[in-house]
């Protein structure tokens, strides 16, 4: 599967798993009310680069991953400007963290969609993405990163140095 990859696709996978990897480690940063501002700034890098990497695909049209790539920018970008510009201060606290999780479940969500498409084991149990078990997984996906986005809201007050 992965020998099947052109460069810029395994170059892109790369980076989207970089960014899954160092958001998780930042989620527990969240979750024990710890900055971890170099994991966060290679979560932030990564993330950012596999959104733009994925745009620079050849598509026709206005594709699902294309929409999902402009929302995780959106989120991506506030962010960045929650921690960079405004220090968590006030509110922005809260913003960094939500936008953070969501453009964390994104590329989770991007991951389980394409594991379904690409694992062969997956895809015979939900060839098209519409079937229960492809259902279920990204569900269970989505309750436990809204939880994780709860728990880290009541957790993560640091002090900005």
């Amino acid at each position: 599967m992965i020998l099947d990859l052109t460069p810029f696709t395994l170059f892109h996978v790369i980076l989207s798993l970089m960014g899954i990897g160092s958001g998780f480690v930042v989620l527990a940063g969240l979750l024990g009310s710890a900055k971890k501002e170099g994991w966060t700034l290679i979560f932030l890098i990564t993330t950012v680069a596999t959104s733009v990497t994925g745009f620079l695909f050849p598509y026709s049209g206005f594709t699902p991953a294309i929409g999902v790539g402009i929302i995780s920018m959106v989120f991506l970008v506030a962010a960045i400007v929650a921690l960079y510009l405004y220090r968590l201060a006030g509110a922005w606290r809260s913003v960094y963290v939500v936008t953070a999780i969501v453009a964390l479940y994104l590329n989770v969500f991007v991951l389980v969609a394409q594991s379904f498409q690409k694992v062969p084991a997956l895809n015979v149990l939900a060839p098209t993405g519409s079937e229960p078990p492809f259902a279920i997984v990204q569900g269970v996906v989505l309750v436990l990163f809204i939880i994780a986005g709860y728990l880290s809201l009541r957790r993560f007050h640091p002090a900005y140095a």
